[in-house]
Parts: structure tokens; sequence; C-alpha cells
């Protein structure tokens, strides 16, 4: 049996030829939810680094079919726009203003006409900020000082971003590093009208296990595309003259970092041959160090492409490589000492290396124990917080290291599974120093920390401080009780305490930013509530257990003219999370104190329909990292369980008219609870992989290979399944997602499996979308659809015998 199940599954998969049928146009769901849909947006803002000003950036509204159909080129991993030479985007923006802190004075930047806001950003000086503009003949950036926001200046209109950010400040501020498309380049390479001869690919004896990428290159022609809009010229721009200097030659530039000095640049640049099994990140590479002229002063790497990197694994040689903050040039990487595989028994899995470029040799700054996720630079120029992870017991670990005492020992901070949010000590707080360089911020012997709170009664933010000679901490600030605030940024810390822009709402209050001092609390913004209507809204979190012991919660959400007492249909949306014990497991997530916000392809519109939502619904996988797969199907069923007993116990649900729905995973969690039980009346699956065959070299957090673990691949996969779905389901799915591994063929055949076993179900499919749907007309059609679904096999459902429950009662 064992042997037979692949062949099965690939046979299946060519039985069922793909339908196609014309749609009846885009269709609006009931009005209340188009104006909700339709409700402004609140600007977001973006505070200088010296604390004294911020950038308001003003959202359009949901982009129309139009935007999200503008021209795009899939090609080695990336969706390429063509007329911005940049990634291809769908969301922009329509206003941009600035605003002193000590005062109320607004100035409003004029955004010309035609032009679509991208983005904007501030110079680590603080003197001037940045943003970039999407036309018809391209992008542009510009760059005003903070003295005189009118007063901007077009640093160029033809940044290419394809493969990089498209610019960077210097180290000094005095002027800006741009890619630019090249001058003089000609017109895009034509697709031949006569094929040139096959596309061939050979393998032979070096084992390359791949993630189910999407958007590859497949053919010269795309080869001769990618090279074509991914290649780039670097300039130089200064601030006051605008003078321009070209460094270098066009090349396929993937970044470009000054050194702290301004002195020098690293350079990485991407080399041919490319390839057709990899996206653009995993091609091969070469790292430089350049003179300010561009003259090449030294090679630091030439990486190979990425084939043979073991699964869960990382390259071999030089990773990560960066200046070193609080240094003129010194380099920094990280190497793997077991040969990047994570299942290779060493004693140590990585080291840090720092090199000076032009005098002596690398040396070996320390070795981890565990594979090194990330370094953070202290403010000192000297110290580290070197953060390790175990991917055996998923525990995570933090060391404060001294990069250049070769005596001192390395002190251990934060010791915790990586699940434990009730432990979380939250994140260093940083800042941006006088060159650029994000480091962590130091207060005499302090650093500080800002993190979520996580708590059994949801979370409580907070900010706290640590002392690295005690390691003891002291909390600063914390989060009121019946509202939800977080600290957006530190800006100084007085004898008094400390000073903060914090972002407060409550259910009932909108978002809104605070400046919060020893002194008091002074409003930043006033943001009205952009749905009134939804006020009535009702949630609470509610907590339960499984019938294993293990604790559950979920957000429970009511209409806004519930009456007490009446049994609502219910709808309980969800998406399983792995976890390695019981009691991380069973934290609870979120705050039931955040502001009712509902739009785009939120769940929580069945609200405004008569449904009550059982938000969030926790859905955890417990066990080994290596197999907790095996038992994938009877702990969601277990969860899902519970989560209908607690809505039936509370008097809130009725049990027979239950939907279940997810997005990606918690599409794949919804077909497989249709398949493997009777507790609900229908199922929405948005965007999900319900064959795991086609995701043969893993997918989540499962570990094995389907050749090392067919049955398992067998058992959740719903499609395998599709003759016990007899529950009806909702299958929705973008035309174009590239989502690693949710292909959208993956719901055209489960939908020919239903089918041809004489199951109900409805398949979707949203032109020129992605994972996730951004055009107001895909939004609301797919609520339309959800809505028109849940009603005619939940709400209105004939009435059942009682659902089936896991222990068979």
């Amino acid at each position: 049996m064992r042997s037979l199940l692949l062949p099965v599954a690939l046979i299946l998969l060519c039985v069922f030829p793909l339908l196609a049928s014309a749609g009846d146009g885009y269709r609006l769901p009931p009005a209340e939810v188009v104006e909700v849909v339709d409700a402004p947006r609140s600007p977001s803002l973006n505070l200088s680094p010296d604390g004294r000003w911020f950038i308001g950036i003003e959202p359009d509204p949901l982009p129309s079919i139009a935007d999200v159909s503008r021209p795009m080129l899939r090609l080695a991993g990336m969706r390429i726009d063509p007329v911005a030479n940049g990634r291809h985007r769908t969301s922009f923006n329509r206003g941009l203003f600035v605003r002193n802190l000590s005062g109320k004075t607004v100035t409003t930047i004029a955004i010309p006409e035609g032009a679509r806001l991208m983005g904007a950003r501030w110079s680590h000086t603080s003197r001037h900020f940045a943003y970039t503009l999407l036309t018809d003949s391209g992008t542009s950036l510009w760059v005003a000082p903070v003295a005189d926001p009118t007063q901007a200046m077009l640093i160029s209109n033809r940044i290419s971003s394809v493969l990089t950010s498209g610019y960077t400040f210097s180290p000094d501020g005095a002027s800006v590093i741009v890619t630019e498309v090249p001058s003089g380049r000609g017109a895009p390479p034509v697709m031949p009208k006569v094929p040139t001869g096959p596309s061939t690919r050979e393998t032979s004896g070096s084992a390359t296990p791949l993630r189910t990428y999407q958007d590859l290159l497949s053919n010269r022609h795309d080869e001769a595309l990618f090279g074509h809009y991914a290649t780039s010229e670097i300039h130089r721009v200064d601030l006051t003259t605008g003078e321009r200097t070209r460094i270098g030659k066009p090349d396929l530039y993937r970044s470009i970092s000054p050194s702290p000095d301004g002195q020098h640049l690293l350079v990485t640049t991407i080399q041919r041959p490319f390839s057709y099994l990899m996206p653009a990140y995993l091609f091969g590479h070469s790292i430089e160090v350049w003179d300010h002229r561009g003259e090449r002063e030294m090679v630091v790497a030439e990486v190979p492409i990425g084939e043979g990197i073991p699964l869960h694994g990382v390259r071999t040689g030089a990773r990560s490589i960066r200046w070193r903050p609080g240094h003129d040039a010194t380099l920094v990487w990280t190497e793997a000492l077991d040969g990047g595989d994570p299942k290779n028994d060493v004693p140590h899995r990585d080291r840090l290396v720092v090199a000076e470029p032009f005098d002596g040799q690398p040396r070996e700054a320390f070795r981890s124990q565990y594979r090194l996720r990330g370094v953070s630079w202290l403010q000192d120029g000297q110290r580290v917080l070197a953060q390790e992870y175990d991917r055996e017991r998923r525990w995570t670990t933090s060391w404060l290291r001294d990069i250049d005492d070769p005596d001192s020992k390395p002190r251990l901070i934060e010791d915790r599974s990586s699940n434990d949010r009730y432990g979380n000590p939250g994140s260093p707080v940083t800042r941006v120093d006088a060159r650029g360089n994000r480091v962590v911020r130091i207060d005499g012997p302090w650093i500080h920390r800002s993190g979520q709170g996580a708590g059994p009664g949801g979370a409580r933010p907070f900010l706290d401080r640590q002392n690295l000679e005690t390691f003891e901490s002291e909390r600063l600030w914390r989060c009121a009780e019946g509202m939800y605030e977080s600290m957006t940024a530190l800006i100084a810390i007085t004898k008094a305490g400390p000073v903060f822009i914090s972002r407060h709402e409550s259910p009932t209050e909108p978002p809104n930013y605070r400046r919060r001092s020893p002194a008091g609390v002074e409003a930043l913004t006033d943001f009205p509530d952009p749905t009134p209507q939804l006020r009535g809204i009702r949630k609470q979190l509610v907590t339960y257990k499984r019938a294993d012991g293990v604790d559950l919660s979920a957000t429970l959400y009511l209409p806004a003219n519930y009456k007490e007492g009446t049994r609502l249909p219910l709808v309980v949306w969800a998406y399983p999370r792995e976890f390695s014990d019981p009691k991380t497991a069973g934290q609870v997530g979120g705050s039931p104190y955040r502001f009712t916000r509902i739009g785009g392809l939120s769940h929580l519109f069945f609200l405004t329909q008569g449904y009550a939502v059982m938000d969030s619904a926790t859905m955890p996988v417990i066990g080994d990292p290596e197999t907790m797969n095996d038992t994938f199907i009877d702990q969601i069923v277990a969860s899902a369980a519970a989560a209908i007993d607690k809505a039936v116990e509370m008097g809130v649900a009725d049990g027979n008219r239950v939907g279940v729905g997810g997005h990606s995973y918690g599409a794949f969690m919804t077909a497989n609870l249709l398949a493997h039980c009777d507790l609900f009346s229908a199922g929405i699956a948005r965007s999900g992989a319900y064959n795991r065959t086609l995701t043969p070299f893993g997918f989540q957090s499962e570990r094995r290979t389907l050749w090392q673990a067919p049955e398992i691949y067998f058992a959740i996969s719903p499609f395998m399944h599709a003759d016990k779905i007899d529950e009806p389901i909702l299958l929705i799915h973008g035309e174009i997602d590239n989502n690693s591994g949710t292909f959208p063929v993956q719901s055209s055949r489960l939908y020919q499996g239903i089918k041809g076993n004489g199951g109900t179900a409805r398949l979707v499919y949203l032109p020129n979308e992605s994972h996730g749907y951004r055009a107001r007309e895909s939004v609301l059609h797919t609520h339309a659809e959800m809505i028109d679904w849940f009603d005619r096999y939940v709400k209105n459902a004939t009435p059942r015998t009682a659902p089936t429950r896991p222990d068979g009662q």
C-alpha cells in the first residue's frame, strides 16, 4: 500500500480536466457591507529619528481591478512592474504631510496630477525625508528638507527597484545613493515568434530539495527580460548642489551599502547563469567592497547558486555579510559550522566572523551552540545581543557578548520556548546612530525592552528597562486594563521617566497617537471613527479546554443588535499553529480591548448578517516537531469540537448551524475538517493547498519529505479524501497566487475531486489576484460569495442530526 500512494495521487491529478465556465461579472454583497468596506482609512505616522517631526501618509482606498491588473512580469520568483521598473504593487497613497510634534502646523506636500505616492521615509539625520512617486513614465524620487518641506528636490525620475530598495542616504546625510534604469537602455526583448529550441534541464547525483517556488524563469526569453529590467546603474546625488556622480557600470545590483565612514561600498551583484528552479535571491552572486568612486578594492565572497542547501538549513560559507556599526569600515558575517544542515550533530552550528577589509585576516568573534538567528549591536559598537535558535526544542536563547574582548564570557540574557508568549521579555529598543546604523539603545547600564505583554486576560503592552550588569528588569510603563496601547517610538529617557509616542485604542475608540511623558499625556491625533455603525458589536475573550485538557481560546463576536438568549448561526474562523508542549499552546494571544475595525477580506463581516463569530479559535497541533502531523487531523477536530461546545454552552450559538472557514493553511484545515468530521454545516476555504504530494519537500513546519512519510502526506491531504467531503464547501482562489505551495490548481483539483464524487462545492477564481485579494471588486465579490454560501447552507440549513463528536459521544 505504501508504494501505491504516490502513483495513485498522480493518476488522480491527471484524471480530472480543468473546467472553465463564464462568470456573471463582479457581484456586490449587502449594502451595509459595501459601506464598511469603503470606509476611509486613517493616516499612518512615521516619526523622525530625532523625535521632533512626523510624516503622515494618507492611504488610498482599496485599489480598483484596473490597478491590480497593471502590467506585470512574473520572473525569477518576482513580480515586476515594467512601468515602475520595480516590484509590482497595487496599494498606493493619496496624501503626504509633515508636522512638528511641538506645534500644530501641518505642511501638506503637493502630489503632481496623475502621480501615485508609493511611500516615504526619513533620513537618519532627520534633516530630510524622501518619497517616491509612480507615473506613466516610471518611478521618481524626491527629497525634501524638513525646514521647508515644500522645496523638494527631484533626485531621479528613473529609479530602478527590481532588486534593490531604489535608494539609500549616505552616512553623512549629505547625499543619496540611487539605483537607476541605465541611461540609453533600449526596448525590452521581444518574444520570438518561432521557438529557437527546446527548454532542457538535467540532474545527476546532486540532491537539491526545493520548496514549491512560483513565477520562476522558464526559457531564454525570460532570462533576457529579467536581465533587462533587473539591470541598474548606481549614482550618488548631492542634496545641496544636485551634482550627480556615476559609480561603476550597469549590472545586476542586488544591494549597495555604504560603510559607516562613507568611504566604501559593500556591493552585491547577481551572477549568471540564472536558475530555472530557484528565485533570484538564491541565484549566485558576488559580494565586493568598492571605494567611493566605484573601484573594486576586494572580493569578500563568491556565492554559488543555492543548490544543495539542506531543507530547513542554510548556505555554507559567509552569509549575512554587513558593516559593523560604530566602526569606520569593518565587516561582519556568519558562517555555518555544521555544513548548513540542522540534522548534523555538532557542538556548534555557527560562528560570527569580524574582518577589517584592508588590515589583517578575518577573525572568529564567537561560536554559537545553535543557529544564529540575529545579532543586535549595542550602541557602544562593541557588545552584541546574539540570539540563537534550537530547532529540536523550538527554543530561543540570547547572549550578551563582547566582540573585542576574547577573555570575556558570554552571559545568558534570555532562555525560553520560542512559543512562550507569556515569558517574552520584549524586543530591545533600538535607535539610529549618527551614521545611519540601527543599534540597541543604551542609557547608562540600561537597555529598554518593548513587548506585547501577553497574558491570560489578553495582551497589555509594556516598556521595561533591563540592567546589563545584573540583568534585573524594571517596569517603566504598562498599558492600563480595558484598553490597548502600545509604544511606537521611544523619544527620550529623563530622570523623571520615559518620553515616548504610543498608539491608543479601545473597543469603542479608534487608534490615535499620543505623546507620553512624566508631565502627562498629550493627544497628537484625533482620527474619527470610520465606521460608527459597528460600535454596537460585542466581543469577549473566551477560554475553554480541549477533550485532552489543552487550554484553548478565541475572541467571540456578537452582532450589534444581539438579543440575550438568542442562539445564532456560528462562524468558526481559524488557522492551525504548531507547538511543542501544551503549556505554550494554551497561552492567549491578542487582546479583546482593541478597536473593532472591519475591512478588506475580514470574515467579521458576517456580524452584519446576524452571525456569531469565533475569531482566531486556537487550533494547536502539539507534539514532537518531527512527527506532530501524525495526529494533525485528530487535534484539529478535537479543537473544533471544543470551540463549538463553548459557544453552545454560552447560549449564543446553534450547534446545528455552524460554518467553518480559513485562509491559506486555514483553508487546508477547513477542507480537512469537512472531510473528517460532521461538526459543520458548510465551509469556506480561501487560497489553500489541498494535495500535499504537490509540496513534496515539506509544508508549514513539516520536516519530512513525501518519500520519507508518504502515508502522512496522504492522510492529511483533503484531496485524497474528497469522497468524504459531504458538506458544501466554497473554494476561492486568486488566479495568479504566487504563495509557495498554494498553486491555483490546488483548488481546481479539489473541486473536481468533490464533483466527481457527487459532493457540493463552488469554485471561484479571482482574476489577477494573488494569495490575498486586493481589488475592491474582488473583495466585494468575495464577501458576496461567502455570505450567500453560509446563508444558504448554514443560516438557513435544514435541521440535521446532532454533530458527531471526535470521542464518538
